[in-house]
Protein backbone atom coordinates (compact mmCIF):
# COMPACT_ATOMS: atom_id res chain seq x y z
CA UNK A 1 0.00 0.00 0.00
CA UNK A 2 1.41 3.39 -0.60
CA UNK A 3 2.48 6.23 2.12
CA UNK A 4 -0.68 7.92 1.02
CA UNK A 5 -3.44 5.78 1.26
CA UNK A 6 -2.11 4.67 4.68
CA UNK A 7 -2.27 8.11 5.60
CA UNK A 8 -5.47 8.63 4.67
CA UNK A 9 -6.71 5.55 6.18
CA UNK A 10 -4.99 7.27 9.67
CA UNK A 11 -2.24 4.05 9.66
CA UNK A 12 0.69 6.71 9.25
CA UNK A 13 0.56 9.71 11.42
CA UNK A 14 0.57 13.15 9.06
CA UNK A 15 0.11 17.01 10.10
CA UNK A 16 -3.43 16.89 8.61
CA UNK A 17 -4.39 20.81 8.40
CA UNK A 18 -7.80 20.24 5.94
CA UNK A 19 -9.84 17.08 5.02
CA UNK A 20 -13.12 16.58 3.26
CA UNK A 21 -14.54 13.71 1.28
CA UNK A 22 -12.72 14.49 -1.85
CA UNK A 23 -9.23 15.13 -0.28
CA UNK A 24 -6.89 15.53 2.78
CA UNK A 25 -4.36 18.29 3.19
CA UNK A 26 -0.97 17.81 5.16
CA UNK A 27 2.22 19.26 6.00
CA UNK A 28 5.04 18.06 3.68
CA UNK A 29 7.52 16.41 5.75
CA UNK A 30 10.57 18.00 3.66
CA UNK A 31 9.51 21.85 3.01
CA UNK A 32 10.95 23.26 0.30
CA UNK A 33 9.32 26.89 1.07
CA UNK A 34 8.39 28.43 4.55
CA UNK A 35 4.64 27.00 3.80
CA UNK A 36 4.49 23.63 1.57
CA UNK A 37 1.56 21.66 1.77
CA UNK A 38 0.50 18.66 -0.28
CA UNK A 39 -3.28 17.91 -1.32
CA UNK A 40 -3.84 14.54 -2.38
CA UNK A 41 -6.61 13.04 -3.19
CA UNK A 42 -8.40 10.07 -1.28
CA UNK A 43 -8.86 7.80 -4.57
CA UNK A 44 -5.80 6.23 -5.27
CA UNK A 45 -4.25 6.92 -8.66
CA UNK A 46 -0.78 7.63 -9.84
CA UNK A 47 -0.98 10.34 -12.50
CA UNK A 48 -2.91 12.49 -14.39
CA UNK A 49 -2.64 10.01 -17.55
CA UNK A 50 -5.08 7.46 -14.84
CA UNK A 51 -7.84 9.32 -14.27
CA UNK A 52 -10.82 8.60 -16.12
CA UNK A 53 -14.53 10.90 -16.22
CA UNK A 54 -15.33 10.52 -12.53
CA UNK A 55 -11.57 11.20 -10.74
CA UNK A 56 -11.19 13.95 -13.41
CA UNK A 57 -13.93 15.14 -11.75
CA UNK A 58 -12.98 14.84 -8.61
CA UNK A 59 -9.73 16.47 -8.99
CA UNK A 60 -11.41 19.15 -10.67
CA UNK A 61 -13.53 19.98 -7.24
CA UNK A 62 -10.11 19.32 -5.43
CA UNK A 63 -8.33 22.44 -7.32
CA UNK A 64 -11.07 24.36 -7.12
CA UNK A 65 -11.07 23.81 -3.12
CA UNK A 66 -7.30 24.63 -2.93
CA UNK A 67 -7.45 28.69 -2.54
CA UNK A 68 -9.81 28.31 0.12
CA UNK A 69 -7.52 25.72 1.72
CA UNK A 70 -4.83 27.76 0.84
CA UNK A 71 -5.97 31.66 2.35
CA UNK A 72 -6.82 29.51 5.99
CA UNK A 73 -3.24 28.35 5.64
CA UNK A 74 -2.07 32.14 5.66
CA UNK A 75 -0.75 32.07 1.75
CA UNK A 76 -1.49 35.38 1.27
CA UNK A 77 -1.29 36.93 -2.11
CA UNK A 78 0.17 33.96 -3.99
CA UNK A 79 1.08 30.67 -4.02
CA UNK A 80 2.40 27.95 -6.61
CA UNK A 81 1.10 24.55 -7.37
CA UNK A 82 3.67 21.70 -8.47
CA UNK A 83 2.17 18.12 -9.98
CA UNK A 84 5.04 15.83 -10.32
CA UNK A 85 4.57 13.18 -13.04
CA UNK A 86 6.44 10.48 -12.77
CA UNK A 87 10.31 9.11 -11.05
CA UNK A 88 12.38 11.50 -13.84
CA UNK A 89 10.05 14.68 -12.84
CA UNK A 90 10.65 14.32 -8.74
CA UNK A 91 7.50 12.02 -8.21
CA UNK A 92 8.54 10.11 -5.69
CA UNK A 93 4.99 8.85 -3.79
CA UNK A 94 3.05 6.91 -7.01
CA UNK A 95 -0.11 8.61 -5.68
CA UNK A 96 -1.26 11.42 -7.36
CA UNK A 97 -0.40 15.24 -5.24
CA UNK A 98 -0.08 18.38 -5.27
CA UNK A 99 2.04 20.12 -3.31
CA UNK A 100 1.04 23.73 -2.49
CA UNK A 101 3.84 25.86 -2.21
CA UNK A 102 4.74 29.99 -0.68
CA UNK A 103 4.87 31.49 1.95
CA UNK A 104 7.64 33.67 0.62
CA UNK A 105 8.86 35.04 -2.86
CA UNK A 106 9.31 32.28 -5.22
CA UNK A 107 11.71 31.83 -7.82
CA UNK A 108 10.92 32.31 -11.20
CA UNK A 109 10.80 29.42 -12.97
Amino acid sequence: MCVFCSIIKGELPAKKVYEDEHMIVIADIKPAYRLHYLAIPKEHYGTLAELDPFTASDLAFILKKIPDVAKGLGYGDGYRLVINQGESAGQTVAHLHIHILGGEKLRRM
